[in-house]
């Protein structure tokens, strides 16, 4: 089981990688050590376009995140249910990398970059189905916002970095 410092490290990790690869992409990018709530890191293009970047790492396994960070969810105290009402209007320039940390000396740590609109899209869809299959009350504790992004739901957004030169 990962304790608290494995769990900041590989934060931390996750962070530096993205931070670097921005930097041998040509873009000037500055940490921010968990202090913003919002984002991770700030990149600046040539251009001086500022883009914040919220990083996800992981040494394994899925990335778990809060669906109504993303979902405006209604909890019905009586029915001890959930209902998505909408999607939250999120910031247009957030970028979210996602990062695989590699396991061992053969493999390279895995990058996949999307906009915070497309993640929002698959968080919909997958916490959608997920109420539907348990008819809206989650099992365990039904007022949990829990929500994990597997790499299948993702795979299509390995090395996207011209996110990150585009407009």
């Amino acid at each position: 089981m990962a304790t608290g410092r494995d769990i900041q490290l590989t934060k931390m990790v996750g962070e530096y990688l993205v931070a670097a690869e921005l930097c041998r992409r040509g873009l000037l990018a500055t940490t921010f050590a968990g202090n913003v709530p919002d984002f991770d890191i700030v990149a600046v293009t040539k251009s001086l376009r500022s883009i914040p970047i919220q990083v996800k790492a992981s040494a394994k396994g899925d990335w778990h995140l809060r669906a109504n960070s993303f979902l405006d969810i209604d909890y019905n105290e009586k029915t001890k249910t959930q209902r998505i009402t909408r999607m939250k209007n999120l910031n247009r320039d957030l970028l979210y990398v996602f990062v695989k940390l590699k396991t061992n000396d053969k493999d390279k740590d895995q990058f996949y970059i999307l906009r915070a609109k497309d993640l929002q899209g698959i968080i919909f869809n997958n916490y959608k189905e997920w109420l539907r299959k348990c008819g809206g009350k989650r099992p365990k504790n039904p007022k949990s916002m829990h929500t994990a992004i597997r790499l299948e739901d993702i795979l299509g957004y390995q090395d996207n970095w011209n996110l990150l030169t585009e407009g």
